[in-house]
């Protein structure tokens, strides 16, 4: 169990507060306008709270990373989609830890947000190093003395073991924020004590992961069952000996995935009549959707979906579940011909008292089918939810529980 402290602890008002959040969103390249802005609205919750009770708000966010095309050194844009959220204004100043920053954090009133540029900007910032070393790096040596608490509210960043993230902490008291909160306690309840039978869906590309998530949940006993589909569930119908046709082998090989299929063939050894795997497929003939048994197969075009027999029988599954967590789509979702599967799949999974779905595609999925508000909880994290799924520890999730313990409530 994760023990943190959260902003109910701590008491804010006239306090200098450094925020992390993560506001690394959809963006234009070619104008640097946001695409999608549901990241920095969900942040807004928890720099809302510290506004009304009358803290002094410093952000710390990042926006893709140097070299890329969704790179971006300002965040003026960022603090203008959070200034709307809010509905009252959002400072921003060019400047991380110089004497610009430093002066406007200094001139800040009680209620007020100041935004800083992108703190990737930084070069020693995404350095692997501990909190302790990381507490000595220039940035947060200029901004921790301005400072009275850390609030950590990017989830999807604390698998980063960055100097925004862990830096802080090591000199400041540091809290979850609500998002931050919120994610940690919906990962809480799927993987402490889920309510039983607790059924995982892992579809998607990231096979690789799903290796490691698998071999985890089962032998913890955590899930009572995976259902497959995807990309992972290709791998295992190889791994249970199907030819799956050689357009379908070559897109494994593509992404580098053709090696795993021994990994799988282990998984359903060690836990036989735990994993699923589609019973049917559907790929496309002449614009049609076709489907076939996989007793039928191999067949001379990708295969794109699970067939509907599958998301029958794997629907029917979830209507027994009393926990359901759900990561990758389980077709090529972006052809409307293949979305069915998923839709199906998915649509069942919301039926569980408790479901929690999250990682890459699937937030891009769930709002495309209208989904994302019917599932309990969605973590718009990508690599941590996946990571914290793998029983990986965080680092900021560590840095958390370490600043409990320094305060003695752990």
């Amino acid at each position: 169990m994760v023990k943190f402290l959260t902003l109910d602890d701590v008491e804010v008002a006239g306090k200098t507060v450094i925020v992390r959040p993560d506001f690394n969103v959809p963006i234009d390249p070619s104008t640097g306008e946001i695409l999608d802005d549901t990241r920095i609205r969900e942040h807004a919750i928890t720099i809302k709270e510290l506004v009304e009770k009358g803290a002094k708000v410093v952000i710390l966010a990042h926006q893709g990373r140097p070299g890329e095309p969704e790179y971006t050194e300002s965040l003026e844009k960022h603090a203008k989609a959070l200034e709307k959220a809010l509905g009252k204004p959002v400072k921003y100043v060019h400047d991380l830890y110089g004497p610009e920053a430093k002066e406007a954090i200094k001139a800040l009133k009680p209620g007020e947000v100041l935004v800083l540029k992108n703190v990737r900007s930084f070069p020693e910032e995404r350095k692997k190093k501990s909190p302790e070393e990381h507490a000595k790096s220039e940035l947060v040596k200029e901004l921790a003395p301005l400072a009275d608490l850390f609030v950590l509210d990017g989830f999807s960043v604390a698998h980063r073991a960055h100097a925004s993230v862990v830096g802080f902490a090591a000199v400041l008291p540091a809290v979850a924020g609500r998002v931050m909160e919120k994610e940690l306690r919906s990962l809480e309840k799927a993987l402490e004590k889920p309510e039983k039978p607790c059924i995982y869906v892992l579809g998607g590309a990231k096979a690789e992961k799903c290796v490691d998530i698998i071999r985890y949940v089962l032998e913890k006993g955590i899930a009572d069952k995976v259902l497959t589909g995807g990309l992972v569930g290709h791998l295992f119908l190889k791994a249970k000996g199907v030819e799956l046709g050689r357009p379908s082998d070559e897109v494994l090989e593509k992404k580098g995935l053709a090696g795993l299929v021994d990994a799988m063939k282990e998984l359903l050894k060690a836990f036989p009549g735990k994993i699923e795997v589609p019973m049917d497929v559907a790929y496309e003939v002449e614009g049609r959707r076709e489907e076939v048994p996989v007793q039928e197969l191999p067949v001379d075009k990708p295969i794109m979906d699970i067939g509907s027999r599958t998301a029958e029988a794997y629907g029917s599954i979830l209507r027994g579940a009393k926990s359901v967590v759900v990561s990758g789509p389980l077709g090529v979702y972006e052809k409307d011909l293949f979305v069915d599967g998923t839709k199906k799949v998915f649509e069942a999974a919301t039926m569980a008292p408790f479901s929690l779905a999250g990682g890459g595609d699937t937030v891009a999925v769930l709002k495309k089918l209208g989904l994302f508000d019917r599932f309990s909880a969605v973590s718009l994290a990508g690599g941590a939810f996946i990571e914290y799924l793998m029983g990986k520890e965080l680092p900021g999730v560590k840095v958390l529980e370490e600043a409990a313990k320094k305060a003695g409530k752990a």
